[in-house]
């Protein structure tokens, strides 16, 4: 499907916001997910890792960005290039959260700090 309307995007709530997806392999076959997050002022989601790349744009609010054992600060308008094999948590910022366009390899699975494969997260499947 070459055109995904915005009413047929995919909507996945957890406590930290929600993840809107745009395209995806079982949504418009495309080979890589492209999500919108809208972060919930204050939270942040668990350390866990990927097997593949993330990149994400923040384009509203701020956010706290911790990746590979650095901090990072981010506003809007900035990318952060996340490889795979690297552990991170994304905060929100306090006052109004975020949101941002995040992209990666359709089926990227999630990883938990201990090893464990936590799977394919809805948004990206």
């Amino acid at each position: 499907m070459p055109v995904i309307r915005h009413a047929q995007c995919r909507r996945s709530e957890t406590p930290a916001g929600v993840m809107t997806t745009l395209a995806s392999p079982t949504q418009g076959g495309a080979a890589r997910a492209v999500w919108r997050v809208e972060a919930t002022p204050a939270t942040s989601g668990p350390l866990h890792d990927f097997d593949t790349e993330q990149v994400w744009t923040f384009l509203t609010g701020t956010a706290t960005v911790e990746l590979g054992g650095e901090t990072f600060t981010i506003a809007p308008g900035d990318t952060v290039v996340m490889p795979p094999a690297t552990p991170r948590r994304v905060t929100a910022g306090a006052e109004e959260g975020f949101t941002a366009v995040v992209t990666a390899a359709g089926g990227a699975t999630a990883l938990l700090p201990d090893g464990t494969v936590h799977g394919v997260p809805p948004w990206i499947a």
